[in-house]
C-alpha cells in the first residue's frame, strides 16, 4: 500500500499491509543516523525507516505582523513574538525566558485584535496543493490546542491559577483563541486540500502523572471547545482529527473520545498510557499513533525488552487502529537500539 492508503486504512480500523510508522527525529539523532547509515539527507532517513506520515504547520500566532527583534547582542536577543510575548533568548540555550505577555488582566482580553487567519505569510510552500498531492507521505496539517496555545498569551503560573480560581475569565480567553485556531485550521485544510487525510491538534496539557487541570475544570473550560474544534474541522471536510498530547491523558480521555477525536499521539508508556490496554478499552472508537517507550526501553532497554515492547504493539495493530512510533528520538538514545527496533518492526510488522 502507498503510505496514504496505509495510514487511512489504519485510522479506519481496517487491516493494512503492514503496521504504519511515524517518528520525530531530533537533529542530533538524525545526523548520527544519516552518518551511520551512509545516507545523504533527512528524506533518505525517512525512507530507510519506512516513515509513513508528515505534518505541515502554519503560523497560527495571533500577531505575526507585529513580531520583531527588539534588541540583540553577541550573547542574547530580546524578541517580540507572534503571541505578543517579549522573550529573552540566549545563544545556545534550548529554552527561553518570557518577560511580558499579551494578557495580564481582564481588561487586556477585550483589547485583543488578532491578525487575519487568511494572511499568506502564515502558509509556506508546504501548503501548496501540488506539493501535498505529489508527496510520497501521508500528510496532515496541524494546529495548536486550546490549553497550550492560550497559555502563550498569559503568564503560565497565573494561567494555571486562573483555571482554578477564575474559570470564567479563562473560558472567555480560551474561546477567543480557539475561534482563531479553528479559522487557521480551516484555511490550512483549504490551501493544502488535505481533506482526505485531515488535521492534528497539538495540545500538551499533561505531565507524566496527570493533566494540568482537574477533570472538572477540563469539562467546564476545555471540553466544549474541543467539541467545537473537532466539529468545525469535520464539517469543513477533514476526514480525521487527531490529537498530539504528551503525558497522562487518562483523566480526560473519555471526554476527548466523546468529543470526537479519531486518534491520539504519542501514547507514552512512562505516562501510564499503555497502548494495548487502551485499545482493549476503546476498541474501534480510537486509534493510536505511538506507544513505543523512548525514555526507558529505547534508551536503556535490552534487546529482549525492545523486541517484547515492539511486538506487543505490532500484534495489537494487526486489524488496524495502530501506527507504531515514539514520542521523539533524541541524541541520548543509542542508535544501535533504534536500529534493532527498526529491524524488529520490519521483521514482524508485515501483516500480509
Amino acid at each position: 500500500m502507498p503510505p496514504k492508503k496505509r495510514i487511512m486504512t489504519i485510522l479506519n480500523h481496517k487491516r493494512p499491509d503492514r503496521i504504519g510508522r511515524f517518528d520525530n527525529f531530533f537533529k542530533g539523532f538524525q545526523g548520527k543516523c544519516i552518518k551511520r547509515l551512509k545516507l545523504t539527507s533527512a528524506s533518505d532517513l525517512l525512507e530507510y525507516f519506512n516513515i509513513d506520515m508528515q505534518i505541515i504547520t502554519a503560523d497560527e500566532s495571533p500577531f505575526p505582523t507585529k513580531a520583531k527583534i527588539i534588541s540583540e547582542d553577541k550573547n542574547k536577543k530580546i524578541v517580540l513574538d507572534g503571541w505578543g510575548r517579549t522573550i529573552e533568548i540566549h545563544k545556545g540555550a534550548f529554552f527561553h525566558k518570557e518577560l511580558k505577555h499579551a494578557v495580564n488582566d481582564h481588561a487586556d482580553l477585550n483589547k485583543l485584535k488578532f491578525d487575519s487567519p487568511s494572511l499568506d505569510l502564515r502558509y509556506g510552500d508546504a501548503f501548496n496543493h501540488e506539493h501535498t498531492k505529489n508527496s510520497k507521505k501521508c500528510i496532515f496539517c496541524k494546529v495548536g490546542g486550546p490549553y497550550q496555545r492560550t497559555s502563550f498569551l498569559r503568564d503560565e503560573l497565573n494561567y494555571l491559577m486562573d483555571i482554578a480560581g477564575d474559570p470564567g475569565f479563562i473560558k472567555d480567553l480560551v474561546e477567543k483563541v480557539s475561534d482563531h485556531i479553528i479559522e487557521i485550521g480551516k484555511e490550512s485544510l483549504k490551501r493544502s486540500s488535505l481533506y482526505d487525510t485531515g488535521i492534528w491538534i497539538f495540545d500538551d496539557m499533561a505531565n507524566n502523572d496527570a493533566t494540568m487541570m482537574s477533570p472538572k475544570s477540563f469539562e467546564e473550560i476545555y471540553y466544549p471547545v474541543w467539541r467545537k474544534m473537532i466539529k468545525s474541522f469535520k464539517e469543513a471536510g477533514a476526514s480525521k482529527v487527531c490529537m498530539h498530547g504528551d503525558g497522562n491523558l487518562l483523566p480526560v480521555l473519555d471526554m476527548l473520545v466523546d468529543a470526537g477525536i479519531d486518534a491520539i499521539n504519542p501514547v507514552e508508556p512512562r505516562a501510564h498510557m499503555n497502548l494495548v490496554d487502551l485499545k482493549n478499552k476503546y476498541g474501534n472508537r480510537l486509534a493510536y499513533i505511538g506507544g513505543m517507550c523512548n525514555t526507558n526501553i529505547l534508551r536503556n532497554g535490552t534487546r529482549s525488552e525492545i523486541e517484547k515492547s515492539s511486538r506487543e504493539i505490532i500484534d495489537v495493530g494487526k486489524e488496524g487502529g495502530v501506527v507504531i512510533g515514539t514520542h521523539s528520538l533524541s541524541p541520548d538514545i543509542p542508535i544501535e537500539n533504534y536500529l534493532f527496533y527498526d529491524e524488529i518492526v520490519k521483521k514482524y510488522g508485515n501483516y500480509e
